[in-house]
């Protein structure tokens, strides 16, 4: 069955197909978005057009989004599971590098964590 927050649910699930993992990625991907522009990226007035723009992966960003941070959001919210940047790719995507503070070595804590 499908419960929780329509927003967040990937092509894969509304079109009741098998899924993995990959769905997270599909959820960090909304998330990214919604912290950026403060609302989900295919939020409508109904649940059908909900789920008709996700299932397409119809969405829009306002101009104020950075090409770099659309470059990531774009590679999250993939139609396809196996085309979505892993959690790896993440980390290394150059908007996420610049606009974080990560250890330098594997042990060493990120700045101001106790």
């Amino acid at each position: 069955t499908l419960c929780g927050t329509l927003d967040y649910l990937p092509p894969e699930m509304i079109e009741g197909r098998m899924h993995d993992e990959k769905v997270d990625l599909w959820s960090l991907g909304v998330l990214c978005y919604e912290f950026l522009v403060g609302k989900p990226p295919f939020e409508t007035d109904t649940h059908q057009e909900t789920y008709r723009r996700i299932s397409k992966v119809e969405f829009q960003y306002p101009p104020y989004v950075s090409e770099e941070a659309k470059d990531l959001v774009s590679k999250l919210l993939k139609h396809n599971p196996n085309h979505r940047l892993p959690l790896k790719g993440v980390l290394e995507h150059p908007w996420i590098v610049k606009n974080s503070q990560q250890p330098k070595k594997k042990d060493e804590p990120l700045a101001g964590a106790q």
